[in-house]
């Protein structure tokens, strides 16, 4: 599970030291048990595209680079010093930890993540999301352990990227409020669909794309967007607490409809191109339950199986199978078209009922108990209400 559940923050970006507590408590071991560490990413080749980006763009972007490189030169580009450091409390021989360290690039793990769980033996792969090291997609091939990168596309050249540029530009915060654009959607029309296509995305037959840096800032500014970005749609981003508007679901329902657009053009493509029935998908658009609803319904492929967890978080799940299918060759367990091995996402410590009210009294809150028939007959009848239940 995520160290958010433990600790309560949404978005946790702390070292997950009750996650990991969690998972050696859960087996049984301790890290000295652990053969090896992957990591979700390369940290290297992320700096030297920072450095690439900054140099070819110079001298603007200077207000970006001058935040940035503290950062990457105190804590990320020292990732493997750092992950020794903070993964010493959990052993006893604290010398062992660097032998034990691997580093997977990013889209692998994406990859990795969609199809050694998946119940196919063979499948391709596509993984999108915003960046990772230089690629911002990928195309793979799974038969058996073997996992074959085929295609790239790069850095700036984003479907994620773009999804978030318009998440800022509707007032929600990026890499956070992306579904909130997605739940938008459908109260719109998508009514600047042809403009988003005619000027800020190319979108090739094949799904390729290329998006015109003129309208945005995501590269060495700041923000996502620039001026010229709210002078194409004639309003300015939507400040966070500002009410939400029709002109803003039709947006919304337009970046939705493009992205769908993109993914259906790209899976055409991939089952043209690649004989087999099963595709996998993974990475942070991965996460658009409605264009993968939409790729279903076409029927491209005769299967179709998601990473529950596409986002980074799922990162560090394929970085595991990735090291122990990839790297040691391991066999993979029996699969059989229908049943994937994650077993299920429910992911996590379980709580019994009496910890559950324990907790809850500690804590002074408000609560009543109900049987399962009454449980189940008081959320229809919200539901029924139109109350949010959770």
């Amino acid at each position: 599970a995520q160290e958010e559940r433990f600790s309560r923050v949404k978005h946790d970006a702390a070292f997950p030291t009750q996650a990991i507590g969690y998972c050696l408590q859960e087996a049984g071991v301790t890290l000295d048990d652990v053969d090896y560490i992957s990591f979700f990413e390369k940290p290297l080749i992320k700096f030297e595209r920072l450095l690439e980006t900054y140099l070819a763009s110079a001298p603007s972007g200077f207000s970006s680079f001058r935040i940035a490189m503290p950062l990457w030169i105190k804590d990320k580009l020292f990732q493997k010093d750092k992950l020794i450091r903070l993964l010493k409390p959990f052993s006893e021989q604290p010398k062992s930890i660097e032998g034990k360290l691997l580093f997977s690039e990013h889209h692998q793990s994406h990859a990795a993540s969609a199809f050694y769980p998946s119940p196919f033996e063979e499948a391709v792969v596509l993984t999108v999301d915003g960046v990772g090291e230089w690629a911002t997609a990928s195309v793979s091939v799974g038969r058996g352990t073997s996992l074959e990168p085929r295609r790239e596309l790069h850095w700036p050249h984003s479907l994620g990227l773009l999804y978030s540029a318009f998440t800022y530009y509707l007032g929600f915060k990026v890499n956070s409020g992306e579904y909130k654009v997605m739940g938008l959607a459908p109260y719109g029309e998508p009514e600047f669909a042809q403009l988003i296509l005619d000027n800020l995305i190319d979108v090739k037959p094949d799904g390729s794309f290329w998006l015109d840096q003129s309208y945005f800032n995501y590269v060495t500014g700041l923000t996502m967007t620039n001026p010229r970005f709210e002078a194409l749609f004639g309003q300015p981003r939507r400040l966070p607490e500002a009410p939400l508007t029709q002109f803003h679901m039709n947006v919304a329902a337009s970046i939705q409809a493009v992205t769908e657009e993109v993914m259906m053009r790209i899976c055409t493509d991939l089952a043209r191109t690649y004989a087999t029935p099963n595709l996998c998908l993974a990475g942070g658009v991965a996460l658009n339950c409605v264009a993968n609803g939409k790729l279903h319904r076409a029927g491209l492929f005769d299967n179709i199986w998601i990473q529950p967890a596409a986002g980074d978080a799922g990162g560090a799940v394929g970085a595991a199978y990735q090291a122990y299918h990839g790297h040691l060759d391991q066999p993979r367990r029996r699969v059989d078209g229908r049943r994937d091995s994650m077993k299920s996402a429910l992911l996590g410590p379980a709580y019994s009922h009496p910890d559950i009210v324990q907790r809850l009294r500690a804590e002074g809150a408000v609560f009543k108990t109900l049987g399962e028939k009454d449980l189940i007959r008081t959320a229809a009848e919200s539901l029924a209400q139109g109350k949010v239940v959770g």
